[in-house]
């Protein structure tokens, strides 16, 4: 498959596909005789797993080893489930950020609307914040 065609199959562009494959996660494709990539069919799937893979918040390095456990003839669903569980300490840990940066907001937001903007001192950029 022309790596156009396998762009429009996969949602994905040239550019990126050309990525994949300096970056390691697809392999290599054939040149057909006019110097054109000929990517093999399971390409399709490939590139669907990275992107289910980026859509979970990993990283292309750690989809890149799963693949890479896989090649190996091994089956990487442990080492996926590491890192799934990675990510949701992860992103526990933001929610936690976000959770508090938003009370603090809110307290802010509070109490300036019992102040007035005139009552700045000229010290003061802002007494809001």
């Amino acid at each position: 498959m022309r790596i156009g065609r396998l762009a429009e199959a996969t949602g994905t562009t040239t550019k990126t596909l050309r990525f994949y494959e300096e970056s390691g996660l697809l392999p290599p494709a054939e040149r057909l005789a006019s110097g054109y990539r000929d990517y093999a069919e399971d390409a399709v799937g490939r590139i669907g797993f990275i992107h289910r893979g980026q859509a979970a918040g990993l990283t292309l390095a750690q989809i890149r080893q799963i693949l890479k456990i896989r090649e190996l003839g091994q089956t990487p669903c442990s080492h996926v489930q590491g890192l799934l569980r990675q990510r949701l300490g992860e992103i526990d840990a933001q929610i936690s950020e976000l959770l508090a940066l938003r009370e603090t907001i809110s307290q802010l937001h509070e109490d300036a609307s019992t102040l007035e903007p005139d009552s700045c001192s000229t010290d003061q950029v802002c007494r809001y914040i």
